[in-house]
């Protein structure tokens, strides 16, 4: 378990094959401002309108703030992925909306740097979530919502073992414009061994 720098809460440490998810350290800011301006043409398609200020340190500081209090509360788990041969961040992914009781689900979101799109890393992130979410957690239902054009999503998300369960139309404001989203399920016991 890691100990975050600035909770006296333990975050998990999920190890995979090639990567490793941790929770987000207010150290990270230079490998993420650098990766993020990077991607920026490549990741503004499938995200919320960057603010002028997306990349300054202060809107870091308060972003890891945020991270802090969703994850206290249990409502949020924010991870980065790291290589594991190099220690370079690669990208992001977030098991958000975390309900308990009845529901006992959560919702996915996930991003990556351009350079580290296609080699297989979203769908190991995805995977090592998925497990902690389903065995840790013990949530029931995982859901990802996806921009139908967004093709390499789409594929990430099938490979994880996600299916398609419908058009939520208007759903998100991506990049300023209000965009339909396939809904994208998986269950608990659609993993084998559950």
């Amino acid at each position: 378990m890691l100990v975050l720098p600035f909770a006296r809460r333990e975050g998990p440490v999920l190890i995979g094959r090639s990567i490793t998810l941790r929770i987000p350290s207010r150290n990270d800011y230079p490998q993420w401002a650098n990766l993020r301006a990077q991607s920026r043409a490549f990741l503004e398609p499938w995200e919320p309108r960057w603010t002028k200020d997306e990349l300054d340190r202060a809107t870091w500081r308060h972003r890891i703030q945020r991270y802090r209090e969703d994850f206290l509360e249990g409502t949020a788990l924010p991870l980065f992925v790291y290589e594991n041969s190099s220690g370079k961040l690669l990208g992001g992914i977030t098991l958000g909306n975390i309900r308990h009781g009845v529901a006992q689900s959560g919702q996915i979101g996930y991003w990556i740097g351009e350079r580290y799109a296609g080699r297989g890393i979203m769908p190991e992130a995805l995977k090592l979530l998925t497990k902690h979410a389903f065995d840790t957690l013990r949530l029931h239902r995982l859901e990802a919502a996806c921009i139908p054009d967004n093709h390499r999503s789409i594929r990430v998300l099938e490979k994880a073992g996600f299916q398609r369960e419908g058009l939520l139309r208007s759903y998100l404001r991506i990049n300023g414009v209000w965009q339909d989203h396939f809904i994208y399920g998986l269950i608990a016991t659609d993993v084998p061994g559950k």
